[in-house]
């Protein structure tokens, strides 16, 4: 394997890594708002947080509804491509592992439908465990309600 092959490979395993936490974001953060709404953890009702969270299963669920190919995936099938592989998901131990926690077999319909519930999960944990927005501070010395 050449060195320009081996940076391939390594560029497909950092792609790989940021999918995962990508996903990792995704799931972990709607366990984490409920789990944090009921133990009143305060960081689960950050505003950014959760935008964050809410765009990022938006973004999964659009894809899925337009058939689109996430661009990650895309990204690092090109690589490994580049790298000399000839079949998608061929590597190192790390991108096997990952893949066999990430990606399974299922028809596109059963995920689209999952994406669909996730999506729902992430709006209903808007109303059941809500963002605290921040009052502007008061200047001291005012009375204002």
């Amino acid at each position: 394997m050449t060195s320009g092959q081996r940076i391939y490979l390594l560029l497909a395993d950092v792609t790989l890594i940021v999918h995962f936490s990508f996903v990792v974001f995704v799931v972990g953060g709607l366990v984490c708002i409920w789990v944090g709404g009921l133990c009143r953890w305060r960081f689960v009702r950050n505003p950014w947080f959760r935008v964050a969270h809410l765009v990022a299963i938006g973004f999964v669920c659009l894809e899925a509804l337009t058939g689109t190919i996430c661009p990650l995936t895309h990204w690092e099938d090109e690589l490994r491509l580049l790298a000399g592989g000839e079949q998608r998901y061929q590597g190192s131990f790390m991108q096997h592992w990952l893949h066999q926690v990430m990606f399974f077999e299922a028809g596109a319909g059963l995920f689209t439908v999952a994406y669909a519930a996730f999506f729902i999960a992430v709006l209903l944990s808007l109303w059941l465990v809500p963002p605290r927005w921040r009052r502007p501070e008061q200047p001291a010395g005012t009375n204002q309600p």
